[in-house]
């Protein structure tokens, strides 16, 4: 309606100056609905049930009934345990993003006045409808899609709309041109904006989801994206168990085929299988994001989602909001220049309407100014007496008043834009003003120019005073203290920052260049021009785009969706409700403690303190976690592919099993199940932020993965083939099998070592152990168990006692296997 004129609004929306009759709003109440956000909601039962679909789910149910047929009630009810925690959880998590929409709803629940048959009455908001004629004045929120009819001195508070960090000023008489973008749509209001100052009578043209508000509520119940990390484990859980049930098939046919006993065959594959499984992963992950979770609290980062903390070290763009995110989120003095020192600190004390904290937001700034400048306005206020105003104009963009000076004469002191003061001035103005004030503006400032005149009586309309420019004062929403900083860091980490903002592009280019966003050689656009891009051209253009200015809630959405369909992992930052969408769609949408309920709730993260710097210092904890994550499935993985291949040889080769069925699900406990859950607790090697992001299925299961988890499977495995056949030949089997159980047990703890650096070992042996010193006290642990069970138990593992004679097999092997990764190692740092 922003294109239409008053008359041909009402004309259109069959209704006028009267307002409609209380007949018609109920017929089009019925037409319309309410003006609620409504949403189509999902069953909990479909919600809960949806936790256990992934495929890494659908593995270690399948883990857990193996187990249960194979007798093993308490493997069962610990793989069961931990469906059931991380499905409730999960369950939870979607419950809580689901009731963003209820916030963004709670924007609603307010009563309006409204002239209905000629009357002005009092209603539910929910009961407006299009054609209904609104009164609004000053603190009232705007509660649907508006078209002016009337206004006197109109600004409003549209930032949790279009991110404008000042208050607008709104004007009914004007016609704009059809493609006006939202935030230049001065001739309407729009749904849960808040009016500052002046009074208003509009007609609604939308209610309910059709407003601008409501499209913004239906963005946000789109699905959120799956983690990175969720996503790698489901690509991994999918591949692992591909291949472990191909290969474990072909094995129990070649047994079969030699003539092996069919049961005792099948019933290795099976007890493999679930060793092979690795039902320990989810509890390792689900404690590096709780410790990382824990340590981000302190560091005033609320994680909402779990997996969201592992999300921070994978990010490749960080898409962030500007006011209150990398700006203090208010207004402040950031230059003046005073041509008569005394009136310009009158002028702003006095042609002032704010207190200390109400009012006007550059109003507010003054009077701080001030009060930095060791100037006490509350006095000057008591001492000039204001006898005469002329409000806030929208039209002439100016505010006057008359005080008295003490003597019984009249002092005009009047603010506003410098254009509409000039034409007020007794001469004419100097160059030398315009020059300062072009200056002021080119760096992004906020300009006010400040007059003032001796009258010698009360004038009767503004024009009648011809005054002298005291001064000029330029307003900036200055850049918080660390930000520049974590902009350096986070380039320096491979990532990109973009920032995006509904305030102009002038503003945010000087913010940007303060902070090292915004370089020359960079990018910045306004979000309008993105129209003209197609998705594979804005990407491109992405690329080198360091500002998006005057951005609407649909131009963040976009930017975040192109990013990802390229594969990119994007974190944004919001605060507002226009940023629900985009914090929702975001691989990590992360909101500001002051910011609104609905952004919270779209949101996974929760900074409590508002800073781009709190961000970019929780992206260190996120790799950490990352890394930790991908040494845990290099250790698991590394053991169960050593069992694998090392059964293999055996059933290939003709030999008897190495190691027995039930040694193997021992084997799990003691290794993976004690040492694996020490590896959460790793510190960090070097600086993370000197490295570039990695795709997350690349970290987990990369090329560099498997093949190091190849070389120790395969260290493990012909070694120990090799000495077994020694063995066989030397001792008889259950000898023989004893020393193979308890080599391949203390093997694995060998490899749990030296897979907590990346580093070798002997590079720094006591560097290496400060990294975790947890994963010794897992050895300790599974020492003694390895004991009972070959000596208190020995008779249900097929083992016998072994004697000293024997020790030097059983060392020998986990020593060969700690320093043939060691050489790896060194040929790899060496090779770096």
């Amino acid at each position: 309606m922003h294109n239409k004129s008053t008359e041909a609004t009402l004309k259109e929306l069959k209704t006028g100056l009267e307002g409609l009759s209380e007949e018609e709003a109920k017929s089009r109440l019925a037409s319309y609905g309410y003006n609620l956000l409504k949403e189509e909601k999902e069953s909990k039962l479909r919600v809960f049930i949806r936790q256990f679909t992934s495929p890494f789910v659908l593995i270690l149910l399948t883990a857990g009934f193996i187990a249960l047929f194979l007798g093993d009630l308490k493997d069962a009810l610990v793989v069961y345990g931990i469906l059931l925690a991380n499905g409730i959880l999960g369950f939870y998590q979607e419950l809580k993003a689901m009731a963003s929409i209820e916030a963004l709803r709670s924007l609603t629940a307010l009563k309006v006045k409204v002239i209905r048959d000629g009357v002005e009455r009092e209603i539910d908001s929910k009961e407006l409808v299009p054609g209904d004629l609104v009164l609004l004045s000053e603190g009232d929120v705007v509660p649907a899609d508006i078209r002016l009819i009337e206004s006197v001195g109109l600004m409003v508070d549209e930032a949790m709309l279009t991110g404008e960090s000042l208050p607008v000023e709104k004007e009914a008489g004007v016609v704009l041109q059809a493609d006006t973008p939202l935030h230049a749509r001065s001739n309407c209001l729009y749904k849960g904006t808040t009016v500052v100052r002046g009074k208003a009578l509009g007609v609604v043209f939308a209610t309910g989801r059709n407003t601008e508000l409501g499209k913004i509520a239906q963005r946000v119940q789109e699905k959120s994206p799956e983690s990175p990390l969720t996503r790698a484990l489901g690509t991994f859980g999918k591949r692992w168990i591909l291949f472990l049930l191909v290969f474990l098939s072909l094995l129990v046919v070649i047994g079969i085929l030699q003539g092996r006993d069919s049961k005792t065959i099948v019933f290795f594959a099976i007890a493999q299988l679930v060793s092979a499984v690795p039902e320990g992963l989810p509890i390792v992950v689900t404690i590096a994001l709780v410790v990382g979770a824990v340590r981000l609290s302190r560091e005033k980062v609320l994680v909402k989602y779990l997996p969201a903390v592992e999300t921070l070290g994978s990010a490749t763009y960080i898409c962030s909001d500007k006011t209150g995110t990398i700006t203090l989120g208010r207004l402040k003095v950031s230059q003046y220049e005073a041509y008569d020192r005394k009136r310009l600190f009158l002028c702003s004390a006095l042609c002032n309407d704010a207190d200390a904290v109400k009012g006007d937001p550059l109003e507010i700034a003054l009077l701080q100014w001030l009060e930095e400048e060791r100037v006490n306005w509350e006095a000057l206020r008591k001492t000039y007496e204001r006898l005469w105003e002329h409000p806030f104009d929208t039209k002439r963009r100016l505010m006057a008043v008359v005080v008295s000076d003490g003597s019984g004469g009249f002092d005009f002191y009047v603010k506003g834009a410098l254009e509409s003061l000039v034409g007020m001035c007794r001469e004419e103005c100097p160059e030398e003003v315009w020059e300062i004030h072009d200056k002021m503006a080119q760096e992004g400032l906020r300009v006010l120019a400040f007059g003032y005149a001796k009258l010698e009586r009360i004038p009767e309309h503004v024009d009648e005073a011809k005054i002298k420019i005291v001064g000029l004062v330029g307003f900036m929403d200055p850049p918080k203290e660390g930000v520049k900083e974590a902009v350096e860091t986070a380039k320096r980490a491979g990532i990109r920052v973009i920032m995006i903002t509904g305030d102009n592009l002038l503003t945010a280019k000087a913010i940007g260049r303060m902070v090292g966003i915004y370089q020359d050689k960079d990018l910045a656009i306004e979000g309008k021009e993105m129209q003209r891009y197609s998705d594979e051209e804005l990407y491109n253009i992405l690329k080198r785009v360091s500002i998006v200015a005057r951005a609407t809630p649909e131009d963040k959405y976009r930017i975040v969706r192109v990013l990802q369909s390229r594969g990119e992992i994007v974190a944004v930052t919001g605060d507002g409700a226009n940023d629900a969408p985009a914090l929702r769609v975001a691989d990590l949408g992360i909101a500001m403690g002051s910011g609104s309920q609905a952004a919270k709730d779209a949101a996974k993260m929760v900074i409590v303190d508002n800073n781009l710097a709190i961000i970019v210092n929780a992206i260190k904890r996120g790799r950490l976690i990352a890394k930790n994550i991908s040494k845990v499935i290099r250790y698991l993985l590394s053991a169960n592919s050593f069992q694998i291949f090392y059964n293999s040889f055996a059933i290939i080769t003709g030999l008897p099993l190495p190691l027995y069925p039930t040694q193997i699900l021992w084997i799990n406990l003691v290794t993976d199940g004690v040492q694996d859950k020490a590896y959460p607790f790793t510190k960090y090697e070097g600086d993370p932020m000197k490295e570039k992001p990695k795709n997350p299925i690349e970290v987990f299961m990369g090329r560099e993965q498997l093949i190091t988890l190849l070389y120790n499977g395969l260290l493990m495995a012909i070694t120990h083939y090799m000495l077994f056949v020694y063995l066989l030949k030397t001792y008889p089997y259950e000898i023989a099998l004893t020393i193979s159980f308890t080599s391949a047990v203390a093997s694995q703890w060998a490899v749990g070592v030296q897979e907590v650096s990346e580093k070798p070992f002997f590079r720094n042996p006591v560097e290496h152990i400060k990294l975790n010193p947890y994963v010794y006290l897992g050895i300790f642990i599974g020492t003694l168990l390895q004991l009972s069970a070959i000596t208190f138990l020995a008779d249900y593992f097929h083992a016998v006692s072994l004697s000293l004679e024997h020790i030097p097999y059983v060392v020998l092997l986990p020593v060969f296997t700690f320093f043939g990764i060691e050489l790896r190692k060194w040929f790899v740092y060496l090779r770096r």
